[in-house]
């Protein structure tokens, strides 16, 4: 039998009792929809993470005194009993490592406005601190003016770098490098303004202001908690700088040497394992959720299958005093099934991408095809025809075909 019309027979099924096939083809589409949609969103939310990570660098490693990222059930009151992680203790870790290790604080005060002349900001620009090395260790660059320089921090000048988004707001038509803005009732010299990066999850990444850390110390109190930032070199030697980096942390916050870290360290590498372990989990309940609903999807394609072989008894009874035999109505009925299936599985695919690149939209990211999920899809409902398919094809090649001829 010529495939197309195995498919027009399919079709025909389907309008017969258009309200239980929609409801079967329904229940097919939202169950494909789950798996696919979870994997097309996964998929983007990895590949823009991953982006992420890797514009910061492979050799990026950071000290916390939280975790970076973490799943499953925590025992927050261990970590917030721990020392903070100060600013001297980063100041002595600089001293200690070389110099190419470029270490920065990691540190946003407050949410407040900027403003200049008669214009100003929201009241949701980040006050962030930072040194020379803060930019690069976040995969900033400056579009215009100068990074900080180490006399900056060393004699707490007053002097800011912008982000894009605050630029663009307080210096619509003027240059912004060496005008005044005021945060907080203190002056401050732009020297720089950073490139845009655009937002995630809908929140900006250009809305902050960046101060030479011994002003915010000196502003916000020096005793704070911070996290720490810095570059290995390069990704080969991350590993040993690790080593060193939690070695002399120890030394510097008196660590017992039978006691464990009282601190976090993470490379972009241990971030992605993290990740990796919730995009997973995402999978797992988008196929369990998917395969609970195909199982029904499967029930209501049988169902669907057995009204057909009711009404067709008198077509399978002329089909079989042609000269038909058992194995051509099984192979009829199955590929109908199948069909049926596909045809499901087809609007579930397509809907699911779309709908699963709405996230890329959102990010700003690429746009991904989960081809080993589609190909997945595709088998997976081949495998539902059969199963739920071959009942009623092998009641079908059963009937008598006198009986059948009989059949009003």
């Amino acid at each position: 039998m010529q495939l197309l019309e195995v498919f027009r027979q399919a079709f025909d099924s389907i309008r017969a009792s258009k309200l239980r096939s929609g409801l079967t083809l329904l229940a097919i589409s939202v169950g494909v929809f789950a798996i696919i949609s979870a994997n097309t969103a996964v998929l983007v939310l990895d590949n823009y993470f991953r982006d992420t990570l890797s514009l910061m660098g492979g050799d990026v490693i950071t000290v916390s005194k939280f975790p970076a990222v973490n799943m499953g059930p925590t025992d927050w009151d261990s970590f917030r009993n721990r020392d903070d992680i100060t600013l001297e203790q980063m100041e002595r870790l600089q001293n200690m490592m070389p110099v190419s290790a470029e270490v920065g604080p990691i540190r946003t005060y407050r949410s407040t406005k900027v403003q200049y002349n008669t214009l100003e900001t929201e009241p949701n620009v980040q006050i962030q601190a930072a040194n020379e090395n803060t930019l690069a260790n976040n995969a900033y660059s400056i579009s215009d003016g100068r990074n900080f320089l180490p006399e900056d921090i060393s004699y707490a000048r007053n002097v800011a770098i912008l982000g894009a988004e605050v630029a663009e707001t307080l210096f619509p038509v003027e240059d912004p490098l060496g005008k005044l803005v005021r945060i907080e009732g203190a002056p401050y010299l732009v020297i720089g303004v950073t490139e845009a990066k655009g937002s995630i999850f809908g929140s900006s990444l250009d809305r902050f202001v960046m101060l030479p850390y011994s002003i915010t110390a000196a502003k916000y109190g020096r005793n704070q908690n911070i996290g720490i930032q810095l570059r290995a070199g390069s990704v080969d030697q991350v590993d040993a700088v690790l080593d060193e980096i939690i070695g002399l942390l120890r030394i510097i916050r008196q660590v017992d040497p039978a006691s464990a870290n009282d601190f976090e360290v993470a490379t972009n590498e241990s971030i992605s394992g993290s990740l990796s372990q919730f995009t997973g989990f995402l999978y797992l309940i988008g196929f369990v959720i998917g395969g609970i609903v195909l199982l029904g999807a499967g029930i209501g394609v049988m169902n669907i299958m057995l009204v057909s072989v009711t009404e067709r008894t008198r077509e399978i009874g002329i089909r079989k005093a042609v000269g038909a035999r058992r194995r051509e109505i099984t192979t009829q009925f199955l590929l109908e099934s199948i069909a049926l299936c596909q045809i499901g599985g087809l609007i579930g695919i397509l809907a699911g991408v779309a709908l699963g690149n709405g996230a890329a939209l959102w990010l700003g990211s690429s746009v991904v095809f989960p081809w080993g999920s589609a190909i997945g899809g595709v088998i997976g409902m081949t495998f539902i025809g059969v199963l739920f398919g071959v009942y009623p094809a092998m009641k079908a090649a059963k009937l008598d075909p006198i009986e059948s001829l009989r059949y009003e």
